[in-house]
């Protein structure tokens, strides 16, 4: 692939004609990621290429889960975990919030064990919880259990990523499910990661990265 004709065609299509360097450097790494766990159909790589432009904002940089919610924010976001008094009590302190949000619960330990606020969302899609960290961790032979914030990486973040999308490790679905050698389903891709959220967005960028492979192979 011709990666400055990619680059040439996305400034283009995409991001009305100015790419920042943390962008380029942000889709390098998925790239070559994609190139090293030999993603060979080219709509898997434009569709791990889309996803991004959701979950990071169109940085292309990993991020790190914000927790800051206000009261209100708590109740929506988990109402299962805090009661109107808790919400009141917590709002505003990140740190507390993830240890009580996600305690007890996918791998980690209690509220005062720390565990959700060390194993909090990190990277492209965000990979929250003790027991995703291992897995990935055992998956591509990376300490992430002791040096969560690796996630954070462009390369790793990349990596993670894509083993997820391809393999189902997210909900279950994978890239496959969603586009075979008859069809190709942009919106209900959106369900390797997260339901339907934002599915006609990123679809369209899909599409629009899909293109800019075709254009620079």
């Amino acid at each position: 692939m011709n990666r400055a004709h990619f680059y040439a065609s996305v400034r283009s299509l995409i991001f009305g004609g100015s790419l920042a360097q943390s962008q380029v450097d942000g889709m390098e790494a998925l790239l070559d990621g994609a190139a090293t766990m030999q993603i060979a159909d080219q709509r898997h790589v434009a569709y791990v290429l889309a996803t991004p432009m959701i979950e990071t904002g169109g940085t292309y940089q990993p991020i790190v889960e914000n927790l800051n919610y206000s009261e209100q924010g708590l109740r929506r976001t988990f109402p299962k975990y805090f009661s109107a008094p808790d919400a009141k009590a917590y709002a505003r302190q990140p740190q507390r919030i993830a240890n009580r949000a996600y305690a007890n619960r996918m791998g980690n330990g209690d509220e005062g064990s720390g565990d959700g606020w060390l194993y909090r969302g990190r990277g492209y899609c965000q990979i929250t919880g003790k027991n995703n960290y291992r897995r990935f961790s055992d998956l591509l032979g990376i300490d992430l259990l002791n040096n969560p914030d690796l996630a954070l990486q462009d390369d790793i973040a990349a990596k993670i990523i894509i083993l997820g999308m391809r393999d189902g490790l997210f909900t279950g679905k994978k890239l496959r499910d969603y586009f075979t050698a008859t069809s190709s389903d942009w919106i209900n891709a959106r369900r390797i990661i997260n339901g339907l959220d934002r599915a006609a967005d990123i679809a369209g960028f899909a599409k629009l990265f899909n293109t800019a492979l075709q254009d620079a192979s």
